[in-house]
């Protein structure tokens, strides 16, 4: 059913027809021109600019555009309709712009604007600001060149109230497949404002479970291309996601907004890559399963905690103070003999050194020096008379040099770091693991940002190593270190860093609260956003795992749900362990039944758990995927994964089994634990647990305001 009048339904068609006439006539006029494979250059880049614009127009031609805003400028006698799509046309003739794109600075109007009658401004380039009045705010949903749905969330000439949240619970409805999508048509007032914030400012986003922070930071990529396009590139624009399963699920925002060839990586990949593969990762499977298992007693995370104490900045100001005592004493102290009668004095060598060369990082000032002494060695041989003497004191000279270099320690990152862990400033239990561990050439994922710095201060950072921008996701769990090392990696300061502390699961070595890292940065080139707003879950969900969240003992900042509400939460109570599957096989018939579920996640706490629970779900018919650490592909439909891995993903609905005292205790570790789990969930969240619920949930019936329609209680038995 259309939400608006028959006139103004046919006043978009006829606008939908005119420019989606004119894509396929430009598209046809670019494909019936030959491709050119010659070598003149102006013909390549007529060429190349041609593919662009075809791949632009392909993107239009199925949605063109996604809204409208009838828009007067004071001083202008008439409004003018702006059609806002994620990509801009213009006729070819005329260069009328049809379609302007979502990142031009007019469009901001289309996300500031909120109603009311006051003026409402843009920042021009050209003409600094712009002030006028909207008339007329309007969605539009376009597929496949059909009109679908038209609604007017603001009407200037309407009695009508805004009805701004409509187009976005319309579209927070829709289920999910296995893909992230972009927001374009949907960005709110302060997600744009994030996103259209100028270049070369470190910005920390605390986001919420569901605030859309991921997207947001993707959205901020395409336009920090489009506004700087003669500055930065995107091959020097990097991602830095959670897991790989993490950049499969985000892998088509970036080219459904026509952006391509960002870098995407984690973190450890990226590391091991520039260490050229000298070390390995050990297996991290015991640690996970240490820190996530059931019931653990385990010690208090402290700043000692491996992960804290070397993903600190006092540690990376020990290694500095190290590299300096290393500087200093690394040359030989004697002069160099090349033969009797002809000495290369220390002092002109440490002149070479540490004076000529002081600009040049550590490694390469030793390569220079020693090839200035070889110089030095070849000069004087110059001055023998014959061939038969210059051949006998040059090997003389060279036997020498290679004894006197022998003095002079030519170390790699690796075997300078492991020196480190001889020194009493280092605890004694970390001394004892990591040194049973170099002795295998293996390293933990805390040892890869200093072994980074170690190596930049050994052999520089090259030009193509730079970055111009980098974004850091899940950010609570990088370490302060981490980002100091991309710091030095990255021009400007320019970051996008985002995360939620209480989503920090992995608070053995991440960070507790953001100055850890914003302190980092110039505090004037610092900004912090918070997003309270959820996107994601109903109003149900989402209060639910608030209340989960507030019984771990933490102090929290509640997330606040759109006004969207659904099916209550259902928590399951069933008769004994051998009902498991039988119950999880019927939750799952039953959600499919409503054909309104996509994804669905069953989700346990340990991976040994889930390996046996898919194992028994697959026995019984049910096509399932298991999610394991290290997995590099999500496929979407029913998913079978521990809770620690569901973190940055979505599904239509969630069935969290073991929900119970054993598995999920009254502390603040476990209550992020099944927070994280109960946030996946879009439309529906059911908990089961046997016997007894976990005191983080627990009871929660018998408040007044679970009860009043967030929850209900089932026995199964």
């Amino acid at each position: 059913m259309l939400d608006q009048t028959q006139s103004a339904y046919q006043d978009e068609l006829k606008q939908l027809k005119k420019t989606t006439d004119e894509i396929d006539k430009q598209l046809q006029k670019i494909v019936e021109t030959p491709r050119y494979f010659g070598q003149d250059l102006t013909e390549q880049v007529l060429d190349l600019n041609r593919e662009v614009k075809r791949e632009h127009l392909q993107k239009a031609s199925a949605e063109p555009y996604f809204g409208r805003l009838d828009y007067q400028e004071i001083g202008k006698t008439q409004p003018f309709p702006l059609y806002i799509g994620k990509n801009g046309v213009e006729n070819d003739k005329t260069h009328e712009l049809l379609v302007i794109d979502w990142r031009a600075p007019v469009a901001s109007l289309f996300y500031s604007f909120t109603g009311g009658t006051e003026e409402a401004t843009y920042e021009s380039p050209e003409d600094g600001t712009i002030s006028g009045h909207v008339l007329l705010k309007r969605n539009l949903v376009i597929r496949q060149q059909v009109l679908q749905r038209v609604v007017d969330t603001y009407d200037r000439d309407s009695d009508e109230p805004t009805i701004t949240d409509e187009f976005l619970l319309y579209r927070l409805g829709e289920n999910k497949d296995n893909r992230l999508r972009d927001i374009v048509s949907t960005i709110q007032a302060e997600q744009d404002q994030i996103i259209r914030s100028v270049r070369n400012t470190a910005i920390v986003i605390q986001g919420v479970a569901g605030s859309g922070k991921t997207t947001v930071a993707l959205h901020r990529l395409a336009f920090l291309l489009y506004q700087y396009r003669d500055n930065i590139r995107a091959e020097r624009m990097i991602i830095f996601a959670p897991n790989s399963m993490f950049l499969d699920y985000i892998s088509g925002v970036l080219p459904e907004l026509g952006v391509g060839h960002i870098q995407q990586t984690i973190f450890q990949d990226w590391t091991l890559a520039l260490l050229d593969n000298a070390v390995k990762l050990t297996d991290s499977t015991k640690r996970l399963a240490y820190w996530f298992n059931i019931g653990a007693k385990k010690p208090q995370i402290d700043n000692q905690a491996p992960g804290r104490f070397k993903g600190s900045i006092a540690f990376l100001h020990y290694i500095d103070e190290k590299l300096q005592q290393f500087e200093a004493a690394c040359l030989p102290t004697a002069d160099l003999v090349a033969w009797e009668g002809k000495t290369l004095l220390n002092k002109t060598v440490h002149e070479w050194f540490y004076v000529e060369n002081k600009h040049y990082p550590l490694m390469k000032r030793r390569d220079r020096t020693v090839a200035r002494m070889k110089r030095w060695i070849e000069i004087e041989l110059t001055k023998f008379p014959s061939e038969s003497m210059r051949k006998e004191y040059k090997k003389k000279a060279n036997d020498r040099l290679r004894a006197y270099l022998k003095q002079w320690p030519e170390e790699s990152p690796f075997s300078f770091y492991k020196t480190i862990f001889t020194e009493p400033h280092v605890p004694d239990e970390l001394i004892k693991e990591s040194n049973l561990l170099f002795k295998k050439k293996e390293v933990q994922p805390e040892d890869l940002a200093p072994l980074i710095y170690i190596h930049n201060r050994f052999y520089g950072i090259e030009s193509e190593q730079m970055f111009d921008h980098v974004v850091i996701d899940e950010a609570q769990d990088f370490s302060p270190f981490q980002v100091a090392l991309l710091k030095e990696q990255t021009r400007g300061g320019s970051f996008t860093i985002l995360g939620d502390l209480s989503q920090g699961i992995h608070a053995y070595q991440g960070i507790w609260n953001w100055d850890e890292i914003s302190s980092l940065f110039e505090a004037d080139r610092t900004m912090y956003h918070q997003l309270d707003r959820s996107y994601r879950s109903t109003m149900e969900i989402i209060h639910f795992a608030n209340a989960v969240l507030s019984r771990g003992g933490e102090a929290i900042t509640p997330a606040i749900p759109v006004f969207r509400s659904g099916e209550k939460v259902r928590l399951i109570e069933l008769g004994n362990e051998q009902q498991k599957v039988e119950a999880l096989l019927k939750a799952v018939g039953k959600l499919q039944e409503s054909g309104l579920i996509n994804t669905i996640a069953i989700v346990d706490r340990t991976e040994r758990e889930c390996a046996i629970l898919h194992e028994a779900l697959t026995g019984k018919g049910l096509a399932a995927n298991l999610i394991e650490a290290g997995q590099r592909e999500y496929l979407g439909g029913i998913s079978v994964l521990p809770v620690y891995l569901t973190k940055g993903l979505e599904f239509d609905a969630v069935l969290i089994i073991d929900a119970d005292p054993l598995h999920y205790e009254q502390n603040f570790q476990d209550a992020k634990l099944l927070y994280v789990g109960c946030t996946r969930a879009l439309h529906e969240l059911w908990l089961f647990y046997v016997g007894e619920a976990s005191p983080l949930f627990a009871n929660l019936l018998y408040n007044e305001e679970i009860n009043n329609g967030f929850a209900i209680e089932e026995r199964w038995l």
